[in-house]
C-alpha cells in the first residue's frame, strides 16, 4: 500500500472513531475531528505530514 492511500485510511478511521466518541462520551472528541482536519489542510498546503514521519519513524512504511 502506498503512503498516501495508508496516510488516508488513518485520517478517515482517526474522523469516524472521533466522531463516535464525540457522540456516545463527549462533544469534546470533534476538537480532535478538527485537529485531523487541521493536520489536512496543512499537509495540503505545505507539503509536509506528520503522520507520514510517524510511519516511517516507526517502520510501518519503508521506502522501496
Amino acid at each position: 500500500m502506498t503512503m498516501d492511500r495508508k496516510i488516508r485510511v488513518i485520517a478517515g478511521s482517526f474522523v469516524l472513531a472521533s466522531l463516535a466518541l464525540a457522540h456516545w462520551v463527549s462533544p469534546w472528541w470533534l476538537l480532535f475531528t478538527a485537529f485531523v482536519g487541521l493536520n489536512l489542510l496543512q499537509s495540503g498546503v505545505t507539503g509536509w505530514c506528520l503522520m507520514e514521519d510517524i510511519l516511517r519513524w516507526t517502520g510501518i512504511h519503508q521506502d522501496s
